[in-house]
């Protein structure tokens, strides 16, 4: 049996189940008496809003990515944290 894999943007690779293995799932939603599937609407509404961000490529000097990248997983989220923070504090001070 070959396993089959899907590729995310991210490099992550998920294992996509086979049609007995998918079949075996819904089987088991759909026996828990506890539980269902959610509706496309359903699920939407349990994801936070996050708006749509752009990729763009920034030089930054060796000292500012190490900081950021030692501080572990996520590194290039507070950058763009740090960076709205710094928006802020210039509306601030106009």
């Amino acid at each position: 049996m070959r396993i089959k894999y899907l590729k995310l943007k991210s490099g992550r690779k998920l294992i996509v189940p086979t049609p007995e293995e998918d079949a075996a799932i819904q089987a088991g939603i759909e026996a828990d008496p506890d539980t269902y599937e959610l509706s496309d609407s359903e699920f939407e509404q349990l994801r936070p809003y996050e708006p749509e961000k752009e990729q763009v490529t920034l030089p930054l000097s060796p000292e500012v990515v190490k900081s950021f990248k030692d501080t572990g997983d996520g590194w290039q989220s507070r950058i763009d944290e740090a960076l709205k923070e710094w928006l802020k504090m210039q509306d601030k001070a106009n």
